[in-house]
C-alpha cells in the first residue's frame, strides 16, 4: 500500500510499505479516507516540532471507514465511517486508571510519537474509535481538533456570566471559540492575524475581535467598561502571549494554555498571587470529547462551515504542500483527500 513519509524536515517521500495484519482481538482495521492537516504536521515539516523524530509518517485527524473487526470489538461494524482518537496508552497507569486518558505516562500520539495515518490503512485500538456516520469526512476529520477545544473548554468551567477571551484564531482556537459559545459567555478573541480575525467575525458574529497591539490590556478596558475576561484560554503556544496572559485576567479569573512550546513560562508572583488566578493546562482530549462533538455535530449545534479553504490530493502532496506556508494562501484548514 502506499504511504507518504516525512524523511527529515522539508522532504516528503511517497513509498510503499505492507498493509497492517488482520487486527488483534481488541483492534480495527481502518482505510483511511481523509486527513485534517494539523500545526503539528506543519511544524514538522518545517523542523519545529517539540517531541518528534524523523523519519515520520505524519497525520492523526482522521475519517475513516471501518474494513475489518477484531473479534472483541462490538460497537462497530464493517463500512461505519469514524472518527479517531490518535492518543494510545501502552501502560494502565494512575492516569489512565483515574480515567485521564490523555495524561498518561505512556501516551503515544499516532503521527507524532509514532507512525500515523499519512498512508492507505491502519490498525487501532477500538475503544478509541467512534462511529460517526451521517456526518461528511470534513466534519469527521475536523472532530479530533474540536475535541481539543471541547476538551480545554471543560477545563476552563465556563459560567454563563463569564468574559472569556481566547487567544490564537487558529482551527484550534476556532473550534474553542464554538464550545465556549456553547457556555453562554460572552466570547472574545485576540490574534495578530487580521484575515483569521475577519474569518472569525463572519463566522461568529456575537464574538468581539481584537487585533494584537501594544496595549491590549487597555483596549480589553475600553471594551469591557473597566474590567477583563474572567476565563481565558490561550491556543497560541507561544511563549510571551502566554505570560501575557497573566496581565489580562480578571481578579479570581482563571487561565487555561491549550498550545505548548520547548521552554518555561515565568510570570511576576505577586501579581499572580494578588489577582489569586487559578492556571490550568490542557492536553489532547477524551473519549468524552468525541463523543460529545459527533452528537454536537449531528444535530447542528456546531458547524464547521468554511473552515475547510484547502484541499490536497494524497497521490500529490508531497508537491503541493508547501503552499500551506503562503500567507497569500489564507489558509484556514486543509484536508487530505484519499
Amino acid at each position: 500500500m502506499k504511504a507518504i513519509i516525512l524523511e527529515e524536515p522539508g522532504k516528503f517521500q511517497q513509498i510503499k510499505i505492507d498493509k497492517p495484519q488482520s487486527p488483534l482481538a481488541h483492534e480495527v482495521m481502518l482505510k483511511i479516507r481523509q486527513l485534517g492537516v494539523c500545526g503539528t504536521d506543519l511544524h514538522a515539516y518545517n523542523g519545529k516540532q517539540p517531541f518528534f523524530s524523523y523519519p515520520r509518517i505524519l497525520g492523526h485527524e482522521i475519517a475513516a471507514e471501518v474494513v475489518e473487526i477484531g473479534v472483541d470489538v462490538k460497537h462497530l461494524k464493517i463500512g461505519d465511517l469514524c472518527s479517531v482518537n490518535p492518543g494510545i496508552n501502552r501502560i494502565e497507569d494512575q492516569a489512565v486508571r483515574r480515567g485521564k486518558t490523555n495524561c498518561g505516562t505512556s501516551l503515544s500520539l499516532i503521527g507524532v510519537h509514532e507512525d500515523g495515518a499519512m498512508q492507505e490503512y491502519i490498525n487501532h485500538p477500538a475503544d478509541l474509535v467512534f462511529p460517526a456516520n451521517d456526518l461528511s469526512l470534513d466534519q469527521i476529520a475536523l472532530i479530533e481538533p474540536l475535541a481539543i477545544g471541547s476538551h480545554a473548554v471543560e477545563r476552563a468551567d465556563i459560567k454563563p456570566e463569564d468574559i472569556v477571551l481566547i487567544i490564537g484564531a487558529g482551527p484550534i482556537g476556532i473550534g474553542t471559540v464554538a464550545m465556549a459559545l456553547l457556555k453562554a459567555a460572552k466570547v472574545m478573541v485576540l490574534d495578530m492575524n487580521q484575515n483569521r480575525l475577519d474569518f472569525i467575525s463572519q463566522k461568529f458574529p456575537s464574538v468581539e475581535t481584537i487585533q494584537l497591539n501594544d496595549n491590549v490590556e487597555e483596549t480589553l478596558k475600553e471594551r469591557l467598561n473597566g474590567d477583563l475576561p474572567t476565563v481565558i484560554l490561550d491556543a497560541t503556544g507561544n511563549k510571551a502571549s502566554m505570560e501575557k496572559c497573566i496581565d489580562y485576567i480578571a481578579p479570581s479569573g482563571t487561565i487555561v494554555y491549550i498550545g505548548l512550546f520547548i521552554g518555561d513560562v515565568t510570570f511576576h508572583d505577586p501579581l499572580f498571587h494578588r489577582k489569586e488566578v487559578t492556571l490550568k493546562s490542557s492536553r489532547n482530549a477524551v473519549a468524552t470529547d468525541f463523543e460529545k462533538l459527533i452528537r454536537l455535530l449531528k444535530a447542528g449545534l456546531v458547524s464547521i462551515d468554511g473552515l475547510v479553504t484547502h484541499r490536497l490530493p494524497f497521490e500529490t502532496l508531497h508537491e503541493n504542500f508547501t503552499k500551506l506556508y503562503l500567507p497569500e494562501e489564507r489558509v484556514i484548514k486543509a484536508v487530505i483527500e484519499f
